[in-house]
C-alpha cells in the first residue's frame, strides 16, 4: 500500500477496498449471469487442476481478448505448468470431472454393499458384548468364595503361639463384589494410558468434530463470512447425502486467450539480489537453482564490478569451494628475533619481520632474509590521540598549543586530524 493510501485511512477511514464501481460475486452461477461483461476471476488454486478455476478457464481459453495472468510458476504436470511452458496459440488436453447421482443398477448394489458394511458391524458390537458378559462371569466367580479359616486350627496356632491370654478365634472373610461389577474386588480402574518420552500419548479421534457438527459450521461460516450468500452447488453437496460418482472424460482445449505472468512469489528480485551481494562482499559466489539465462547475467554484473570469484555450475557439476587461503604454525629462529626492532604499543610489542622461510628438524622456520629487504613506510596502527602527540612534541622541545581543534606548532605549521571511512591522517 502507497503512503498516500495509509495516510487516508488514518486520517479520514477511508477505505481503499471499497471500490464505487467494482461489484463482488462468490459463485458460478453469478458469474455466468454476467455474461460478456469485464471481469476479473481471482483464483485460490493457482494449478488450474481442480475446483471452478479449471471449469472457469476452459469456457474462457477460447477467446483471443481474455487474459490468464499467473503470479507464480506451476508444479510439475499440472494445468499451469503446461500453459506456462509454451506461448499460445496451442491446443492442450484437459480432464473434465463431474459428479452424478447413482441410479439403477449401480444404486441397488451401493445399498446392498452398505447393508452388508451394516451387519458386519452389528455382529462384532454383538460379539464384542459377549465377550465382556463373559469376562465379567468369570471374575464374580473367583470372587465369589469366601476366604475362611479353619477355627481350630487357627486356636492351635493361637494357643502354641501366645503365652499370655485365653484362647482367641479368628475368621478371616473375604471380600464378594458385586455381581454387577466387573471388578475382582474395589472400583479400582487401571490407567492404561501410553507413555513415551514426550508425555501421554495423544489420540487424534478424541479431538475430531463429528461430522454433523462439522456441517453445521460450514454453513453457519459460509452464512456469516459472505453475507447469507452460498453457493448453490456447494450448498446441494453439504445437504445432499444421496449417493454419487464422479465421471471424468479427457478433452482437448484450443488455448487461444493471452498467457502472462508476473512473478509475486515474494523472493528477491536482481535488484535486491545485487544489493545484498554488494553489502556482504563475499570472496566467492555460487550461483544454483536459477534459470540459465538470469544465472549468467548476476554472473557477468558481479564480474563486471568487482573482483569476486563467480560460480555457476551445472545440475549434478561438482565444485570445491573450499577457501585457498592457508594457515601454517611456524617456528621464529633466534637469529632472526635478534635484528628485530619492536616498539610498544599498549600492552604488545610490535615489529616488523623481513625473512625467509625454511625447514629446521622438520618444522617451518623463520630465517633471516638472504638479502637486505627494502625499507618500509611509515604506518599508523591505532588511533592518533592529539592530546599525545602535543605532549611528544613539547618534550621534543617544539612550541605546540591548541587552536580550534587543531595543533599549531610555531607560525607556519598547523596539525589536524582529517579522514574517511577507510583512513585516518
Amino acid at each position: 500500500m502507497s503512503d498516500s493510501i495509509s495516510k487516508s485511512f488514518e486520517h479520514t477511514r477511508d477505505n481503499a477496498f471499497l471500490l464505487r464501481h467494482v461489484s463482488l460475486i462468490i459463485n458460478k452461477e453469478e458469474l455466468e449471469k454476467l455474461g460478456d461483461a469485464p471481469k476479473v476471476v481471482l483464483a485460490s488454486m493457482s494449478s488450474l487442476e481442480v475446483g471452478f478455476s479449471h471449469d472457469i478457464f476452459v469456457e474462457m481459453a477460447n477467446e483471443a481478448k481474455n487474459l490468464v495472468l499467473f503470479t507464480e510458476k506451476g508444479q510439475f504436470g499440472t494445468l499451469a505448468r503446461m500453459l506456462q511452458v509454451d506461448p499460445p496459440p496451442k491446443a492442450v488436453k484437459v480432464t473434465m470431472s463431474k459428479r452424478v447421482p447413482l441410479v439403477g443398477d449401480e444404486l441397488k448394489a451401493y445399498e446392498e454393499e452398505q447393508e452388508r458394511i451394516k451387519k458386519e458391524e452389528v455382529l462384532k458390537a454383538s460379539i464384542s458384548k459377549e465377550k465382556e458378559l463373559k469376562a465379567s462371569h468369570e471374575s464374580n466367580a473367583k470372587a465369589s468364595d469366601p476366604m475362611v479359616v479353619d477355627a481350630s486350627s487357627s486356636r492351635k496356632s493361637s494357643n502354641a503361639g501366645s503365652h499370655v491370654g485365653g484362647n482367641v478365634d479368628i475368621l478371616i472373610d473375604g471380600f464378594v463384589s458385586p455381581v454387577t461389577s466387573i471388578a475382582p474386588m474395589f472400583p479400582f480402574f487401571e490407567n492404561t494410558a501410553d507413555w513415551d518420552d514426550f508425555g501421554e500419548v495423544i489420540n487424534p479421534d478424541d479431538y475430531m468434530m463429528k461430522q454433523d457438527e462439522m456441517d453445521n459450521n460450514m454453513m453457519l461460516g459460509a452464512g456469516d463470512g459472505m453475507d447469507g450468500k452460498l453457493d448453490e452447488s456447494s450448498a446441494r453437496l453439504l445437504l445432499d447425502s444421496a449417493p454419487s460418482k464422479v465421471i471424468s472424460n479427457e478433452m482437448t482445449v484450443q488455448v487461444k486467450c493471452s498467457l502472462a505472468y508476473m512473478d509475486f512469489e515474494g523472493r528477491s528480485d536482481g535488484r535486491s539480489v545485487k544489493s545484498v551481494i554488494a553489502h556482504v562482499a563475499p570472496l566467492k559466489l555460487v550461483l544454483v537453482h536459477g534459470s540459465a539465462e538470469a544465472t549468467e547475467h548476476l554472473k557477468m554484473h558481479c564480474a563486471k564490478n568487482s573482483d569476486l570469484h563467480v560460480y555457476a555450475p551445472q545440475i549434478e557439476e561438482t565444485i570445491d569451494v573450499t577457501s585457498d587461503l592457508c594457515a601454517y604454525k611456524v617456528q621464529l629462529s633466534e637469529k632472526l628475533m635478534s635484528n628485530v626492532l619492536s616498539k610498544k604499543l599498549g600492552e604488545h610489542e610490535i615489529a616488523w619481520v623481513d625473512s625467509g622461510v625454511g625447514k629446521v628438524d622438520e618444522k617451518l622456520t623463520l630465517l633471516p632474509p638472504s638479502s637486505t629487504p627494502a625499507a618500509h613506510k611509515s604506518v599508523l596502527v591505532g588511533d592518533l590521540k592529539l592530546a599525545d602527540f602535543k605532549q611528544f612534541l613539547a618534550n621534543k622541545g617544539l612550541q605546540v598549543e591548541f587552536a580550534g581543534g587543531a595543533l599549531r606548532c610555531g607560525e607556519y605549521i598547523t596539525v589536524r586530524k582529517i579522514g574517511d571511512s577507510n583512513q585516518k591522517v
